[in-house]
């Protein structure tokens, strides 16, 4: 027994296997390096196809960086759009609040016989309305000395002594602006 196990090696070693033949065909293979030659129309051919790839990702970069740059502007349009509606909104509110504001002026310019803890009252009611619409940006006008026609409405005029032509004699209904945008002028009755 002993000298069949001895045999079987040398047998194996003189009869090589064919995964060692294809081991060592692999590392020749890899120690040899291959030549690649090209021709010039090749070289010329591959490098016209890299200069065309490239024209191709600067325009994709390009024409993205655009479409970035436009979703931009249209976030930028879009809240400027917002802010102008809600400041549009918020002016027509104010639009509409103002007969009550003069209705106010009117209930306590004529409550000679009333309870003066009513009075109070409106005038409590009439200041907090008026603190509320100036929070958000509620002026009046001004409507004494000289007549402006950016500011005021001229619906009467009438002679007056001692009056220069252009002075304001009476305020009929007080005018508004709003961040510096008239919402209603002042009606006022002008001197001759």
């Amino acid at each position: 027994m002993a000298k069949k196990k001895d045999q079987a090696p040398k047998e194996q070693a003189q009869q090589p296997p064919e995964t060692e033949e294809k081991a060592v065909e692999v590392e020749q293979a890899e120690e040899i390096p291959e030549t690649v030659t090209l021709t010039r129309e090749e070289f010329a051919a591959v490098k016209s196809r890299i200069d065309a790839l490239q024209k191709e990702k600067d325009e994709t970069i390009a024409m993205a960086q655009r479409l970035q740059a436009d979703f931009d502007n249209y976030r930028k349009r879009n809240a400027a759009i917002r802010a102008d509606s809600l400041e549009e909104g918020t002016r027509e509110l104010i639009r509409s609040l103002l007969p009550v504001l003069d209705n106010f002026d009117r209930a306590l310019e004529n409550c000679e016989n009333v309870d003066p803890n009513w009075v109070d009252g409106i005038k409590l009611v009439q200041k907090q309305l008026t603190g509320i619409l100036q929070k958000n940006g509620l002026e009046e006008l001004p409507a004494e000395g000289a007549f402006d026609a950016a500011l005021h409405e001229a619906v009467m005029q009438e002679e007056a002594e001692g009056a220069e032509s252009g002075t304001i004699l009476a305020v009929f209904q007080k005018g508004y602006k709003v961040k510096d945008r008239i919402i209603r002028h002042s009606m006022v009755k002008v001197a001759k």
